[in-house]
């Protein structure tokens, strides 16, 4: 009940009293009645400010919630559009060059939906190498010589991958005395490059390879298993390589086998594997046969 309707049956029961208590009782019935209005009027600005903000939220929520999500879409649409990416690393291009490979590989890798980057020899450094990981392959083919590391007796049956840069004693210091870097020549007394070790793959390159199946193409990549553990502890799921030395046109025409029955046919890895060497062979002249790890 409001101050006002009290006030009012106050001043009905005590009528009978004096003119000046009555007048008296209309002068507080008035003050209640204009104090009831005041907090009446203040109560419904308040609701008001409450209620307003509220009701345009919603409105503009649901108006919202019946609109399709462009940023959304927009954003599926280019993953899709985009799918899953490869890349042919061609540090080979500058010696024994073979540019039908690279777009038959190429071609293949279309094929099956990848978007395929070429990365001819002279962009192939140490740094190249270093940040390979974080580029998001999920197929990786390196083209590359690869050798034992080391020479003479410290000789190892570890591979290490080439790089076109050259041999420095001034550059990737740090990488040299922690001998994830070594000196590479592609025959006795010749000019000398720097080689990527199996140390560099697990302390010095920076990110993780995305689940990618990498396929090592030159001699040796996979004579012992320290280069593809390497890869795997660096993120790959599977890598390819020679157990020996190979030559370039076998090696050549065994990775284009292999895509086709891995991207084409989908085999499972190690069915490609399995029926690539089966079909193509050992290497002809080294005898050096593929293997994959793990």
């Amino acid at each position: 009940m409001s101050r006002y309707r009290k006030a009012k049956q106050r001043f009905e029961k005590r009528a009978p009293l004096k003119t000046q208590e009555a007048a008296s009782g209309q002068r507080g019935a008035g003050q209640a009645k204009g104090s009831g209005d005041l907090r009446d009027r203040i109560a419904i600005f308040v609701a008001a400010a409450i209620l307003i903000p509220i009701a345009v939220f919603s409105f503009l929520n649901f108006y919202r919630s019946d609109q399709p999500d462009q940023g959304l879409a927009a954003s599926t649409t280019d993953g899709a559009a985009v799918g899953p990416r490869a890349a042919i690393v061609d540090q080979l291009s500058l010696t024994q060059p073979n540019p039908t490979f690279a777009e038959r590989a190429t071609d293949l890798l279309e094929q099956a939906g990848y978007a395929v980057d070429y990365y001819p020899g002279e962009e192939v450094t140490v740094d190249f190498y270093r940040n390979l990981p974080t580029r998001g392959y999920k197929v990786l083919i390196l083209r590359a010589h690869s050798s034992p590391t080391g020479t003479g007796e410290k000789a190892t049956d570890d591979a290490s991958l080439y790089t076109t840069e050259p041999y420095s004693g001034t550059q990737h210091l740090g990488d040299q005395v922690a001998a994830r870097v070594s000196i590479v020549s592609y025959y006795e007394g010749g000019p000398e490059y720097f080689g990527i070790t199996p140390e560099f793959v697990r302390s010095s390159m920076k990110g993780k390879f995305d689940d990618a199946t990498i396929i090592v193409m030159g001699c040796d990549g996979l004579r012992s298993d320290a280069a593809a553990e390497a890869l795997v502890h660096r993120g790959a799921a599977s890598v390819v390589g020679w157990s020996g030395p190979v030559s370039a046109a076998h090696t050549d025409a065994a990775t284009e086998h292999l895509l086709q029955r891995l991207l084409i046919d989908r085999l499972t890895i190690q069915q490609a594997v399995g029926e690539t060497s089966a079909e193509v062979g050992p290497d002809p002249s080294y005898g050096s046969v593929l293997r994959l790890y793990p």
